[in-house]
């Protein structure tokens, strides 16, 4: 399937418009759908045939991220696809005033869920999950989080910066899915340690992830749909949703410090580093990571993009980086920074619902 989300507005400017079947297939209001022309609507409110008809157009909408909903749906629809066009949760936010990003966030989580329907998995490649650490109280949460990942095989590779396998055996042997590891002493640069452990992987994509944040169980897959539908050699999502540890608060952005928009569902040269995923054999023309002790993530899409690599930001929903004090991140700024680009801000750990957050750890309560 050539539509792609890529271009997703995320603020739409417009309301919703009719989805009718016409005399040769679907139309909007009349006229056949043109995916750049509709990325100003809210979304498309389905009004079906008398009969039975193709859905094939309608699953092209979905495909390109265009958040559709109905009343009802005829018995001939499938029963996920109904399913989701009937939820109409989404839409009970205002789309205006100080509500207009909270409804802008359900709006964008309907249009990952059709997504995910219209961009089926076809193959399930093999992925290799490189993680360094120097917590050993983190990994049994990190391990977990991989475990409940779907539509993926996964393999886990540990790179222990000053950690001996002795202090987190426990958590790696209740671990369901294959772990290797490597052992480094804390002097050995921390760019370095994840290329030990990278050396170790057998997947077709190695994915970076990182011990302190939140991934939803379906963030692999996510990547690898981004991957599947735009033929991008790196792919990343947003660094969308902050957990301030010391506040115990939420907060959420969706522009840069400086006020320019950070999109999501675009070709871009920065992703968050903690959700690097990239093609084994691309990975290793590009060189690995750089062997340096900060700022790993940055100078890998740098090194990415003078290997002429094409790199692609999807959206940021499914994951949360956790900011504690600056001390304590190789990405270093203080907490004023985030609550000044916040959107939003919530009490506690508020993810997008695309977390599944009624599972997720609980240490952030």
């Amino acid at each position: 399937m050539s539509v792609t989300p890529c271009g997703f507005t995320r603020t739409p400017e417009k309301g919703l418009a009719r989805l009718h079947w016409g005399d040769t297939g679907w139309a909007v209001e009349g006229q056949p759908p043109d995916v750049p022309a509709l990325r100003p609507l809210r979304g498309l409110e389905i009004e079906w045939p008398d009969g039975r008809v193709p859905l094939d157009g309608l699953l092209e909408l979905a495909a390109a991220g265009v958040p559709l909903t109905a009343g009802h749906a005829p018995p001939w629809v499938p029963a996920d696809l109904a399913a989701l066009l009937t939820d109409r949760d989404w839409l009970g936010h205002a789309a205006d005033g100080t509500a207009r990003s909270l409804a802008d966030l359900r709006r964008e989580e309907h249009s990952v869920r059709l997504r995910r329907l219209a961009h089926p998995v076809t193959a399930v490649p093999q992925v290799s999950i490189v993680m360094a650490t120097k917590r050993p109280a983190l990994i049994g949460q990190a391990l977990a989080q991989m475990e409940r990942q779907r539509d993926v095989r996964a393999e886990v590779l540990l790179g222990l910066h000053g950690v001996r396998h002795d202090q987190v055996r426990e958590a790696v042997s209740a671990c369901s899915l294959p772990v290797r590891w490597v052992e480094a002493d804390a002097s050995v640069p921390f760019g370095e340690v994840l290329n030990r452990a990278a050396a170790l992987a057998s997947g077709d994509y190695l994915a970076k992830w990182d011990d302190d944040d939140w991934y939803g169980p379906r963030h692999l897959a996510d990547l690898l749909m981004a991957t599947a539908y735009t033929g991008a050699d790196v792919v990343g999502t947003t660094a969308e949703f902050f957990y301030l540890e010391p506040l115990k608060a939420t907060v959420r952005r969706t522009t840069f410090a400086s006020g320019a928009s950070y999109p999501s569902e675009v070709w871009a040269d920065h992703v968050a580093g903690g959700t690097i995923l990239v093609a084994m054999a691309k990975f290793r023309e590009i060189g690995g990571f750089p062997g340096l002790p900060r700022a790993v993530d940055l100078e890998f899409l740098k090194a990415a993009q003078k290997a002429e690599a094409r790199i692609y930001r999807t959206h940021g929903l499914g994951y949360v980086l956790r900011r504690g004090l600056s001390a304590d991140h190789t990405w270093q700024l203080p907490l004023a920074h985030f609550l000044k680009v916040a959107v939003n801000q919530w009490r506690g750990f508020r993810p997008s619902l695309l977390m599944e957050p009624s599972t997720a750890p609980l240490e952030a309560a």
